[in-house]
């Protein structure tokens, strides 16, 4: 999975909807730290 183009995705749907990071993170019950992170790609974890 290429988590900077699905961060990309996201972010261009949310900002598509009008909505804030904090306005969809309050939808998804997460917190905006967290849509940013899926945003910029650094939410994945490394398993080696």
């Amino acid at each position: 999975m290429d988590y900077n183009k699905t961060g990309q995705l996201i972010a261009r749907r949310r900002k598509a909807v009008g909505l804030t990071q904090k306005e969809l993170a309050g939808y998804l019950g997460v917190t905006n730290k967290a849509v940013s992170k899926w945003e910029t790609g650094v939410s994945h974890t490394k398993r080696y």
